[in-house]
């Protein structure tokens, strides 16, 4: 399923910028704002983007975008067609605006289509392209139905939950989670457990004994590597936690799965 990326870039606007497609925009287009603010009209509704938002255009929908005099603007984008994107977004339930906010990971994907996109056409590797493109998109999907309108979870609370994702295998502390969302311990703890129902310590055991899984079952690592390596510091304390949750040690586990 082919798939064709015509631009991907970042600008950076400072004395004002308009564009219009009023007889449609041709190819999908991705754009997310990382600084200031903008205001583009999407079938005929104007609406302000600020920091975080990404919008994501329609070939054929009528799009215009403004950047006021005085207003800085900083934004990611991209252009695309083929129809790996047309399966995938009529199959997703993003909406044509969404809230996602400036996540690293998510940038340092982008550039690097970027950097691929700016080799010789001699030297690009479109089928690298194409799944980075494809990562991208389902990167979006999900930072999309994180912060959904109806607000499954709060955005601060959506913010832990990604940083918990990402360092769950490291020995993190709850100062380490209150202080990536500027907020103080005691209210971090209160605001996850009253949304997600469990807590954060409780969340990060469910991602580490995944992860300890997968490693019981694909690698020969001994179980004491595995404590180590997936975030429980000791095989004691693994072997309490797995056994809590599964009802079986660790390694009963590892044979059963083997047989």
């Amino acid at each position: 399923m082919k798939t064709n990326i015509f631009f991907c870039g970042y600008s950076y606007h400072t004395n004002g910028y308009h564009s219009q497609h009023k007889s449609g925009y041709p190819v999908y287009l991705f754009r997310l704002q990382t600084e200031g603010l903008s205001e583009v009209v999407v079938k005929g509704r104007k609406v302000e983007i600020k920091k975080g938002d990404l919008l994501i255009i329609e070939p054929g929908d009528h799009y215009e975008l403004l950047v006021k005099e005085g207003q800085n603007c900083g934004d990611y984008h991209l252009g695309c067609e083929g129809s790996w994107i047309n399966a995938w977004w009529r199959s997703s339930d993003i909406d044509n605006i969404s809230q996602i906010g400036v996540d690293d990971k998510l940038l340092t994907l982008w550039r690097q289509i970027m950097m691929e996109k700016r080799r010789p056409s001699s030297s690009q590797n479109e089928e690298l392209t194409g799944y980075l493109l494809r990562a991208l998109c389902l990167y979006l999907e999900r930072a999309a139905n994180e912060t959904v309108p109806s607000f499954i979870y709060p955005y601060s609370v959506s913010q832990m939950m990604r940083y918990i994702e990402e360092h769950a295998t490291t020995a993190f502390k709850l100062e380490d989670v209150a202080r990536h969302i500027g907020l103080s311990v005691s209210r971090s703890v209160h605001l996850f457990k009253s949304h997600v129902g469990k807590t954060i310590i409780e969340y990060a055991h469910e991602i580490r004994l995944s992860a300890a899984i997968e490693q019981m079952k694909y690698t020969t690592l001994t179980l004491e590597q595995i404590a180590d390596d997936c975030g429980f510091g000791s095989y004691p304390y693994f072997h309490r936690v797995f056994h809590k949750k599964y009802g079986v040690s660790p390694g009963v586990y590892r044979r059963l799965d083997m047989e």
